[in-house]
């Protein structure tokens, strides 16, 4: 096996024993699709990559730097080590072992493009190597520390690089796990995207610009497009949960994860505007339409990405075999999300903003250029687009602002229809 990191005192590490921790049982995985079953081969596939390179494997630079940092940071140690052998015992025949094995698989995936697996996280490798680290008593600390999210941004860029250049596309054919495969097919349900089917690549110039693809003329029609009354989904989304009366600071890593404002909307000047007002959040499975959209005609008053955790679970919840869907009230507090703040043309809604939250690796937000202070935006409009796979969402109101949501807890809407209707 290929054996990351190589300083003396990891090796020593490495060689201690793993501790075994409580059994759970598993849950529905929804943001996931079909749960955790698939996890397990998709691994043991991993590692036999790793391992038929022996020793000679070329370590990317991101993953040497980060095996520095190991080796010269006790903390960083200590936690990532923890976080190991706090992994459940039934999950260790594929799962981490150790550090090294980590960074070991780490570095096979910054070159590999995500394969189609209808059974497993599909466009999401980094989450299947980590899931069973991130809640684990040392996990919860471990994603927290700035000095290992730091590291799992850089590695989430070199990754991106790789994704957004022409070597990623050779993930798009017809073999079994092949993005142009029937099964695929059917899931993607390409003949509403705008392609080139007679392509060899349909058209794409690297597996980013395919997994961002942009809709087809007319397959996503706003609804009631001149009723500023009307709200519709920014994205392709299943509803998660849609709250009244929402305060301003709040408990946000309690069981329930109330909706804390001056977190979620990184200390903006205009917090008070929503105080007791509502949000409407919706989650984006990996095989969902990637690009959000304008829920209202209004102005841009400010977009930005803020920042964040990339690997963060709340502590309330235990071992989540879901990666971060039951974490998801939790994260639109601490997760990399954009925030864009659109000043609406109807009057009695006033200021709204839109906020697209990335889960795990899913935190590449990418607002447009011309979404920016001054630029008009029609409702069903694009704002911008997360980069590979699935994620979250929230679009927050004033107090007195809604009258009805018309949408429903765990429904699936499409961009475009109502979701709401304005006083």
């Amino acid at each position: 096996m290929v054996n990351f990191p190589t300083e003396n005192a990891i090796k020593i590490m490495e060689s201690q024993p793993i501790n075994k921790t409580t059994d759970h049982a598993l849950l529905p995985a929804n943001w996931l699709q079909t749960g955790q079953h698939g996890i397990g081969p998709w691994l043991l596939d991993l590692n036999q990559k790793m391992e038929s390179k022996g020793e000679e494997v070329k370590r990317h630079p991101v993953i040497i730097e980060f095996q520095e940092l190991i080796g010269c940071d006790p903390v960083v140690r200590m936690s990532l080590t923890e976080m190991i052998s706090q992994i459940p015992n039934k999950y260790h025949s594929h799962h981490l072992k150790s550090v090294g094995h980590m960074l070991g698989l780490l570095n096979e995936v910054l070159r590999q493009a995500p394969e189609f697996n209808h059974t497993t996280v599909v466009a999401c490798p980094f989450s299947a190597i980590l899931i069973w680290t991130m809640g684990t008593p040392a996990g919860f600390a471990a994603y927290r520390n700035e000095k290992i999210n730091s590291m799992f941004r850089k590695l989430l860029k070199a990754w991106g690089d790789f994704l957004n250049s022409d070597e990623s596309l050779y993930s798009l054919n017809y073999g079994p796990h092949g993005w142009k495969c029937e099964a695929a097919q059917k899931h993607l349900k390409m003949q509403d995207y705008e392609y080139n089917p007679e392509e060899k690549y349909w058209g794409f110039k690297s597996w980013n610009d395919f997994f961002t693809r942009k809709l087809r003329q007319g397959v996503r029609p706003i609804d009631d497009p001149k009723n500023h009354k009307v709200i519709t989904g920014a994205c392709d989304s299943t509803v998660y949960r849609i709250c009244e009366n929402v305060e301003k600071f709040s408990k946000f890593w309690i069981k329930s994860q109330p909706y804390s404002l001056n977190d979620m909307l990184a200390n903006d000047d205009s917090v008070d505007q929503f105080v007791g007002g509502s949000v409407y959040q919706a989650y984006l499975n990996p095989f969902n339409y990637h690009r959000w959209h304008s829920p209202v005609t209004g102005t841009i008053k400010r977009a930005f990405v803020q920042d964040g955790l990339y690997f963060s679970q709340a502590n309330c919840e235990g071992e989540d075999p879901t990666d971060q869907n039951l974490s998801e009230g939790y994260i639109t507090q601490v997760q990399t999300r954009a925030i864009i703040f659109i000043d609406c043309d109807d009057p009695s809604i006033g200021l709204a903003c839109v906020m697209p939250v990335g889960m795990v690796e899913v935190s590449s937000c990418i607002i447009h250029d011309k979404v920016k202070p001054g630029h008009k935006v029609e409702k069903g409009d694009e704002l911008g687009y997360f980069q590979f796979g699935g994620s979250t969402h929230c679009i927050i109101f004033r107090p007195g602002v809604i009258k009805e949501f018309t949408a429903q807890k765990n429904k699936f809407y499409k961009m475009g229809r109502v979701i709401a209707v304005a006083n």
